[in-house]
């Protein structure tokens, strides 16, 4: 997938930081968020695409979408 139309509430731009820090800043994000939520982290970490699935199984909140770009992904995560 290289686009898409999923319209995020708000962007965790976690560009250059390394594992587990783009998934504790989304975390910290999602955790303080009301449900129904959408986020778009945006990360350069490639371990993000593994680690953020793994947790939004055990949190049980929803995976949208997986947007690679040039040099970075954009994961789309709502709360639920």
């Amino acid at each position: 997938m290289s686009e898409t139309d999923i319209q995020a509430d708000e962007v965790v731009d976690a560009r250059g930081a390394t594992c587990p820090g783009p998934l504790m800043d989304l975390i910290g994000k999602v955790k303080q968020a009301d449900d129904g939520t959408v986020f778009e982290l945006q990360t350069s970490d490639s371990s993000s695409k593994n680690d953020v699935p793994e947790w939004i199984e055990k949190s049980g909140n929803e995976l949208l979408a997986t947007v690679e770009h040039d040099d970075y992904w954009s994961l789309y995560v709502k709360k639920t």
